[in-house]
């Protein structure tokens, strides 16, 4: 067997079972798109800078401290090398002590314990190879991480010696060698090489610094822990140790500080180091920050959690109601208008960013979307129909399954792209595919400690910052999404007092039905009846059942929300009734059936007052015309200053006509006072109530992802038998004759049709030149299983599936071994 230390990375995935090779596509899904060739194809693409930048991000801080200090090292790296540089150098394991204050015991302990799980998830993902006495990172990782001499690296490190002098001459550089102790040396190389080696010993660089004037340690402690860089007057100015008189002078002519630019100093890595006391990292953190619990009662929690869900609820509800009979038109470039929602926040009685928020969980849920007509507005779905005969639970589950994989990120409404435009509801540029991770993240935390426990912001924070390092910019965005998240989830119900709430639990854990369940009994049962008052007031003390509802808001207004709801009686909600069809006798049987005190005098007088009235006077089209069997009603209104602007005239006792249009007429009349009512050309009064819109069905957006999504099970199995079936056909020896320019293998007709029944009876493997019906040639790997009436079934490897070769269409056959290389 071959224990030989691979060479590459595709010889290290080479060696890896069938197992690691699933972890590394599951880690990384990526790199199936599409499923590679071979194991070679798949370690190229795992090196490529983006695949590696999308790795390293998905890895926790203490993870990516490491690869920082792998960065850094000698290439490869050690084990216990890369131990020092993260625990720091051993005070009792001889030698001379570290320069640098150590790190406690505990702190060193704890590194030391977490730094081989950190180093197999790097080997997991692919972005470290090789065993443990020779640690690779992949080159693009390094790129990435300590990018070139003149940027300082992710752990405030400078260039090595060798990096910082190539440019200088060799001349200089002995002068440097000599102001520095050291004997002279032939060659730039020796040069650097002793430099480096006096630098990274604390037995040579403690007692070149005990000689140091003052000041020297201080320019060392500002640049040891970075940034790296310092500026100067002059850095390339040649400096000998009898000439310097300042700190940086003295620095600079025994090379602890060496010209980085024309006003620029820099402090060598293995310098900075040795100062350090060996470690990469100020600060390490092998173990993710702790989050205090706030404490809380799991039954004020719950009930305060089911309150608000009962309210995201409603909330949603009156949207739709609201939006039924007209909804915002869409804009030319998509969502709605500040107008509109505006007055949307004005219907729902919310500020504008919580009202923002409904809307867009609307859409997420598949309730509301654009109609698709010439003039395209917002209407609800035919999904909203079914959604409002939902109980109130489910209702909450589908809004709150919804809100939790939702991309799209109503919190960014109002603020603007990176051309200056202002982001609109609903319009196409607000999802953030690192919104979903954020809010799971953070209620994943929160499921952590007991039920009833609370965290601090800024400790859930920290702890995502642990959890997955992002860069500065999307750690801005990871912070508002996280604010975000938390208002978002106490409006909705999924956290009570910032503790979650019990019945979020299973929603997290994937069943939404199970969650409904739980939420069931914190609820109040609809109710089926109203306290009616005296006042032209109905207090519905809880949830009402549908029809009680929408007939209740319809007949009155709402005044006030909360665990009740005021409802008033006015002339014009009770004329609203009548217009949609309903007679006074409808009405007051409905408020007598449906309310636990009697009806008041002072609404009954109401309902029947507006009722004598309405329609007294009709609205029919001529340009329009006035038509009432009480002239007395006709002359007072000729007489009305405020009519003055309807252009009216008498063309009969009980008629008069107009030059507005009817419905300018209807309005006017309405305003000052009257309860005129429309009328069809056969004069029956018209049902003024405006129809309820739908779209088209229309499904939910689906939300946005910036990578391809987790392969499953079966797909990874696939993905492997794919990757290493073209992997043996690429490394396979060929015992057969082959073209001599290296084509396809060429035997006989006879000599291919009997090694290929052989192998149908043996199980052996072949590999075989294959020209199809459009000519195309290929190369395969099979394994015949049966030969008959001139074809062969056979399991191909490259394409992990039987399939039916034309014997005639085989140019050759070679039996396969296995490459000893």
């Amino acid at each position: 067997m071959d224990t030989a230390e691979p060479r590459t990375l595709a010889e290290d995935l080479r060696a890896r079972d069938d197992d690691a090779l699933a972890r590394l596509l599951r880690a990384r899904p990526d790199l199936l798109a599409p499923v590679p060739n071979d194991l070679t194809q798949l370690a190229t693409r795992a090196a490529t800078r983006a695949s590696v930048l999308r790795a390293l991000d998905q890895v926790d801080a203490f993870t990516r401290q490491v690869a920082e200090a792998l960065a850094v090292a000698a290439d490869p790296c050690p084990y216990d090398a890369l131990r020092v540089l993260m625990a720091g150098a051993d005070p009792a394991g001889g030698g001379a002590a570290p320069l640098g204050e150590p790190l406690p015991a505990d702190l060193a302990a704890a590194v030391t314990a977490a730094l081989p799980g950190a180093v197999e998830r790097l080997r997991t993902r692919g972005v470290v190879w090789g065993g443990e006495d020779r640690l690779r990172l992949v080159r693009a990782a390094r790129d990435v991480l300590a990018p070139s001499p003149a940027v300082a690296s992710a752990t405030g490190l400078g260039p090595s010696v060798g990096e910082a002098t190539s440019g200088m001459s060799p001349a200089r550089l002995q002068e440097i060698v000599a102001d520095a102790g050291l004997p002279a040396t032939h060659d730039p190389v020796s040069a650097t090489r002793a430099l480096a080696e006096l630098f990274a010993d604390p037995g040579g660089l403690g007692p070149l610094l005990d000689s140091a004037p003052e000041g020297v340690r201080t320019v060392l402690d500002r640049l040891v822990w970075g940034p790296p860089y310092g500026e100067v007057r002059d850095a390339t100015a040649p400096v000998r140790a009898k000439d310097a008189s300042t700190a940086v002078q003295w620095l600079l002519a025994r090379g602890l500080l060496l010209p980085a630019g024309p006003h620029n100093v820099a402090l060598p890595r293995e310098a900075a180091l040795a100062l350090r006391g060996g470690r990469a990292h100020r600060s390490p953190q092998p173990a993710p920050p702790p989050i205090a619990p706030v404490p809380r009662t799991p039954r004020t929690v719950d009930l305060t959690a089911a309150g608000q869900a009962l309210t995201a609820v409603r909330t949603v509800a009156e949207l739709l109601a609201a939006w039924e009979t007209g909804g915002p038109a869409v804009l030319r470039a998509g969502g709605i208008s500040v107008r509109d929602l505006k007055r949307t926040a004005a219907t729902l009685d919310l500020p504008e960013p919580q009202a923002a928020f409904w809307v867009e969980l609307s859409y997420a849920a598949g309730l509301v979307a654009a109609d698709g007509e010439v003039e395209e507005a917002y209407a609800p779905t035919p999904a909203a129909d079914g959604w409002a005969q939902l109980p109130s639970q489910q209702q909450w589950s589908v809004l709150a399954a919804a809100w939790l994989t939702a991309t799209r990120t109503a919190g960014l409404v109002g603020s603007r792209d990176p051309k200056g435009r202002a982001l609109a509801a609903l319009g196409p540029d607000l999802d953030r595919p690192l919104a979903p991770q954020v809010r799971r993240a953070a209620l994943d935390l929160l499921a952590e400690p007991p039920p009833g426990t609370a965290a601090d912001r800024d400790a859930l924070l920290a702890r995502l910052r642990w959890d997955r390092p992002l860069r500065p910019g999307a750690d801005a965005l990871r912070t508002d999404l996280l604010d975000w998240t938390l208002m978002d989830a106490e409006a909705l119900g999924v956290t009570g007092r910032g503790a979650l709430a019990a019945h979020a639990r299973p929603l997290l854990a994937g069943d939404p039905d199970a969650a409904a369940a739980a939420l069931a009994p914190l609820l109040p049962e609809p109710l089926d009846h109203v306290l009616l008052q005296a006042d032209l007031t109905a207090v519905a003390p809880g949830p009402l059942v549908a029809p009680l509802a929408e007939m209740l808001g319809m007949l009155a207004d709402i005044e006030s929300k909360g665990g009740a709801t005021v409802y008033r009686f006015t002339p014009e909600s009770v004329r609203r009734a009548l217009d949609a069809g309903r007679s006074a006798a409808e009405l007051q049987s409905f408020l007598t059936t449906h309310s636990r005190t009697p009806v008041p005098q002072p609404l009954s007088y109401l309902i029947d007052d507006v009722a004598r009235r309405h329609g007294a006077l009709r609205v029919g089209v001529a340009a329009a015309y006035l038509r009432c069997d009480d002239d007395a009603v006709l002359t007072e209104l000729l007489a009305d200053r405020r009519a003055g602007g309807l252009g009216l005239r008498r063309l009969a006792p009980t008629v008069l006509a107009a030059q507005a249009d009817p419905a300018t007429l209807l309005e006017r009349l309405r305003a000052m006072g009257l309860a005129p009512a429309a009328e069809s050309p056969d004069g029956d009064v018209l049902i003024t109530r405006p129809d309820a819109r739908r779209t088209p069905p229309r499904t939910p957006p689906l939300p946005v992802t910036d990578g391809p999504p987790a392969p499953d099970d079966a797909l990874l199995g696939l993905a492997v038998k794919a990757i290493r079936a073209g992997d043996r056909a690429a490394t396979v020896t060929r015992s057969a004759p082959a073209a001599r320019d290296g084509g396809l293998p060429r035997t006989p007709a006879a000599d291919t049709l009997a090694t290929v029944q052989a192998a149908a009876l043996t199980g052996e493997s072949l590999w075989i030149g294959y020209v199809n019906a459009e000519g195309a040639a290929t190369q395969r790997v099979i394994a015949p299983l049966r030969v008959e009436g001139g074809y062969v079934t056979a399991y191909d490897h490259t394409a992990d599936e039987n399939r039916t070769f034309a014997l005639h269409r085989i140019t050759g056959v070679s039996t396969l071994a296995e490459d000893p290389s």
